[in-house]
């Protein structure tokens, strides 16, 4: 049974969240890498600024330029993990990523799994989207997008990346929001081959944010994104050659736990049924047939009709006041 409380059932779903996320983390005993361990600049100049020795990392976009940083590894397989906090304010068409990919070294067939936040303008929320790509299937969109049950530019939150040869898993605050599972009807279009993990800022403008409608301000620049708290638990390869490089004991995933619990998925299966506002697999307009590899949850099937009946139900659209989640509906707990 889901529950509906008021204010308290929210802080109290919080609360025990990063409980877990701490006893999950002790268990693991997952390594925090500085800066200099793990990652180098990947552009932005003096957009990127290092904090508390190393710990922390903060990425700004203003007028010159955005920002960014690169793993110095590429991992085949692994637990990727941040905590981020958001810009505040009006920061519509701006775009902040916690992403893997190999498209500098497979330019035609690259891989992908993605984290994407998209800005919004002053009194709408961040939204999360998540997409895959493998062997440079980005003519098959498989992005998702959700609002959160918080507001992620007040405090920081954790976003994991967990990848193995059989499935991904996104998690937000030790909940799994998304899992992708492999399946002979992907072929080649799960991602298999090493990749790199990146974090950036930038100006999405063209599209971000009501498909572009609204853009970039730079009167409320700089936006600045704050990354702390970075975990990077993989088998690192050989860019060269792609053999393993570094993946002994201490590194390896036999020691994280790539199975969604019962209870992990009823939170899943809550937050999925109140949070999304899109899924590629039941986007009628795009997919006459939804992709081979979608299976359809008729519960998460209605509550998209009801969202938006023209992309999800074949309806036609309406002109009157659309429908936009309030803040109000935070109160909401994910937990059930």
């Amino acid at each position: 049974m889901v529950m509906k409380l008021p204010y308290l059932g929210s802080s109290l779903f919080l609360v025990l969240t990063l409980l877990s996320v701490v006893v999950s983390w002790s268990e693991k005993r997952l390594p925090i890498l500085s800066f200099d361990e793990g990652y180098s600049q990947l552009f932005g100049d003096d957009n990127l600024a290092i904090h508390r020795d190393g710990k922390a990392v903060h990425l700004s976009l203003n007028e010159r330029t955005g920002s960014g940083f690169v793993s110095q590894d590429l991992y085949l397989h692994g637990y990727f993990s941040a905590s981020i906090k958001l810009p505040a304010d009006y920061t519509a068409g701006v775009v902040v990523a916690f992403y893997m990919s190999n498209g500098d070294i497979f330019e035609k067939n690259h891989d992908e799994i993605d984290f994407e936040f998209l800005g919004n303008i002053r009194g709408k929320d961040w939204r999360i989207q998540t997409n895959v790509y493998g062997n440079g299937s980005t003519s098959v969109g498989r992005e998702e997008r959700y609002n959160l049950w918080f507001d992620p530019a007040d405090d920081f939150h954790q976003y994991t990346i967990l990848w193995t040869d059989s499935k991904i898993i996104f998690y937000v605050d030790n909940t799994p929001i998304r899992e992708v599972k492999r399946t002979a009807a992907m072929g080649g279009d799960f991602p298999s081959k090493p990749m790199s993990l990146y974090a950036t800022i930038w100006d999405g403008s063209d599209w971000a944010t009501n498909g572009g409608k609204y853009r970039v301000n730079y009167k409320y620049a700089p936006y600045v994104a704050k990354f702390s708290d970075l975990i990077l638990h993989g088998c690192a390869v050989d860019p060269i050659e792609f053999s393993s490089k570094r993946c002994d004991s201490a590194q390896s995933l036999e020691e994280l736990s790539t199975t969604i619990t019962p209870s992990q998925r009823s939170k899943m299966d809550s937050f999925r049924r109140k949070y999304m506002t899109y899924s590629y697999c039941y986007d009628q307009t795009r997919y006459k047939v939804p992709p081979p590899e979608c299976v359809v949850n008729p519960q998460e099937a209605e509550r998209l009709k009801k969202f938006d009946p023209v992309t999800f139900g074949g309806g036609r659209r309406h002109h009157g006041k659309r429908h936009h989640r309030s803040r109000a509906s935070r109160s909401e707990t994910v937990s059930v």
